[in-house]
């Protein structure tokens, strides 16, 4: 079985590392931990697609994501690598006000015409809900101007998921190894290892799935892949005494959302700031953007304390759609990056399916759309 370096150590890349060794190859993970990694600031939420609003190549990537996860925590646990905060869990998509109410009907309509054309999800996991029972289900809603509930969703944490993937593959094999790759080695048009400081790592495979600063290195082998990082900013925030563990997700309208957690602990998110650069800083304007967010949904947030904030620097490609694959310009080389604000939902199935790539597997979904070789112009 070929040595294969995986550069990375945020959950797409642990995951490559971890369903590759499972298979057999010798594995190094190579990481360099820099501040702002997008897995441990991301909020966690799980979409079954029921209530997606995605491309068709990113719709059926989230659910088959979705589908695997069960499997993934079944593996997990097998491996004694513990607990991930996954759990299944409702998730609403909720209309606050007249302006959203609008974008509501548009998103129902399209929502069920997906479910009527394919069949999933079932319809006892997807309707639409009065007000009240929306805010029987969230006590913290503010007015309700239309509502879709969907059982097809859940939740992970995603430092909790990081370190039982890095656990479970230290256990199986996989040697981690803190440093910064310079780049990757190249022999005669195919990858031969990468130079981490004044060291070669010799591999026949590299896996670079280095979140934002994953085009560092892809754009030196001739293969530009146009990914940037995104900031986002999330707050946690504390209801004490609620049983906040048994309420759903919620999806709002302007790119925001609430991830209610056991004991008491609710997350509120995110800014999308596009352009940000290399900057994981809190800012005075993201904080009041999530805060100011949270209360137009759900005003009975006010008394909740704040506890902790948190920044990631999100890897965004330009076109909005994950990049994975080979890359056609180096034999060998393969590329897990792109996944923008649903790292978590899509960044474990996408480190197994290019896993499977590097080992001549054909994947569990068609990696065309999402190939690094659009970018060439």
């Amino acid at each position: 079985m070929s040595d294969v370096v995986v550069v990375g150590g945020g959950v797409v890349g642990l995951s490559a590392a971890y369903h590759l060794v499972c298979e057999g190859a010798r594995v190094t993970l190579v990481d360099r931990s820099d501040a702002g990694q997008a897995t441990a600031a991301g909020a966690g939420i799980l979409s079954g697609g029921a209530l997606s609003r995605g491309t068709d190549p990113l719709h059926e990537l989230a659910v088959k994501a979705f589908d695997y996860y069960p499997a993934l925590i079944a593996r997990l646990e097998a491996d004694d690598a513990g607990d991930t905060g996954y759990a299944r869990c409702p998730l609403m998509l909720i209309a606050s006000d007249e302006r959203d109410r609008r974008e509501f009907e548009a998103a129902r309509a399209a929502i069920f015409a997906r479910q009527a054309a394919t069949g999933r999800p079932a319809p006892e996991d997807l309707r639409e809900i009065a007000p009240d029972e929306a805010r029987r289900l969230f006590p913290p809603l503010g007015d309700v101007h239309g509502a879709l509930l969907s059982r097809a969703a859940g939740r992970v944490d995603g430092r909790l998921l990081a370190r039982a993937l890095r656990r479970a593959g230290e256990r199986r094999g996989v040697r981690i190894r803190q440093g910064s790759v310079a780049r990757v080695l190249v022999e005669h048009g195919r990858a031969a290892g990468v130079a981490v400081d004044r060291e070669e790592l010799r591999a026949s495979s590299v896996v670079i799935a280095g979140g934002a600063w994953s085009p560092a290195l892809t754009d030196a082998l001739d293969m530009p892949v146009r990914v940037a990082p995104q900031r986002g900013q999330i707050i946690h925030l504390r209801l004490a005494g609620r049983p906040t563990g048994e309420w759903p997700i919620i999806s709002g309208f302007r790119e925001h959302y609430i991830v209610a957690w056991p004991g008491g602990r609710i997350v509120a998110g995110a800014t999308r700031e596009t352009g940000s650069g290399f900057e994981p800083v809190l800012t005075a304007g993201g904080v009041r953007e999530v805060l100011s967010q949270a209360m137009r949904v759900a005003p009975g947030l006010a008394p909740a304390e704040v506890v902790e904030m948190r920044v990631g620097l999100r890897p965004l490609s330009a076109d909005g759609l994950p990049v994975l694959g080979p890359l056609p310009s180096v034999e060998g080389a393969y590329v897990a990056t792109g996944h923008g604000p649903s790292g978590l939902q899509l960044g474990p199935f996408s480190g197994k399916i290019v896993g499977d790539a590097v080992l001549g597997r054909t994947p569990d979904v068609d990696l065309a759309p999402f190939s690094p070789a659009r970018f060439r112009v």
